[in-house]
């Protein structure tokens, strides 16, 4: 059974597993993120040739924010670890471990994961969408993440969610208007406090608590999500739709917005495809597994 040594890079830590090609762990771990790109080669490249003699890795696969060339082995866009963006992973890491390297997109990864072994195994053309401080996705056909030719597919979190006429017109994306984040900057707006002061679990509970202003901006919540979401379906028309997100993991989450779909669907508007929606199975792991399986399927 051939081991491989995958990381998740992230905004606060870097998380690691040693993975066989059925998926299942060996091992796991994480640190903290470091402050410099040379730290966070050193520790990559200590943790794998450490695992190498322990579990004898055959490859190395990277789930990493940012527009991810994995041809190259660059990162571009921006994101909250400016030093990502311009040294080649491929060529650093691979010269220190000895070992061949894949990198692709975080979002992307989730999908792949989650369409390999997760909610969407049984499925070859999904649409995944994670909101949290903002809205990000990923759109996969036959299997395999389609990225787009600027490496920007499946950024639902760009997408214009409403227009004001009001003299000029003013867009809204639905990262701006349908995140955890702006649900908790307009009920915080609404009730006189400070920015940061309430986050979106707050929120939820301050709702359940029956408090009127969160009931009315968690509503408001749930119906942009909908928008969004109906808005996917008769963009690629996949055969189910995956959310993912700390948020996705409420109980009630799923059947709010298909009481939202419903409204949608029955207000006059020309489709009759509802979207078929579906959790995230491996939460925080899912990135992880979406790597190996982009490693897997570019080195078949």
């Amino acid at each position: 059974m051939n081991n491989f040594m995958v990381f998740d890079i992230g905004g606060s830590s870097t998380k690691w597993s040693v993975i066989d090609e059925l998926g299942e762990f060996r091992e796991s771990n994480k640190f903290s993120c470091p402050s410099t790109a040379q730290e966070l080669f050193s520790e990559l490249i200590k943790i794998t040739n450490e695992m190498k003699t322990k579990y004898e890795v055959k490859g190395i696969a990277i789930s990493a924010p940012g527009a991810v060339d994995s041809e190259t082995g660059l990162i571009g866009g921006i994101t909250a670890i400016p030093y990502i963006h311009g040294p080649n992973f491929k060529e650093i890491i691979s010269e220190g471990t000895g070992l061949n390297v894949e990198l692709e997109n975080d979002a992307n990864c989730a999908a792949l994961g989650e369409c390999w072994m997760g909610a969407g195994k049984d499925n070859n053309d999904l649409a995944f969408v994670v909101c949290g401080s903002g809205i990000g996705g990923a759109i996969v056909k036959d299997k395999k993440v389609h990225g787009g030719i600027h490496k920007h597919g499946g950024e639902f979190g760009y997408c214009s969610i409403s227009c004001e006429l009001n003299g000029e017109p003013k867009f809204t994306s639905w990262s701006k208007a349908g995140s955890t984040t702006a649900l908790a900057r307009n009920v915080a707006k609404l009730k006189g406090l400070g920015e940061g002061s309430i986050d979106g679990v707050e929120v939820f509970e301050l709702c359940n608590k029956g408090d009127e202003i969160a009931i009315q901006e968690v509503n408001k919540y749930y119906f942009t999500m909908a928008v969004g979401i109906y808005n996917i379906q008769y963009t690629f028309d996949p055969e189910i739709i995956i959310l993912g997100g700390a948020i996705s993991e409420r109980d009630e989450y799923v059947d709010e917005i298909n009481k939202r779909l419903d409204i949608i669907m029955n207000s006059g508007l020309e489709g009759t495809i509802k979207p078929v929606l579906k959790t995230c199975k491996y939460g925080n792991d899912a990135n992880k597994m979406g790597a190996l399986c982009n490693y897997l399927q570019r080195n078949k």
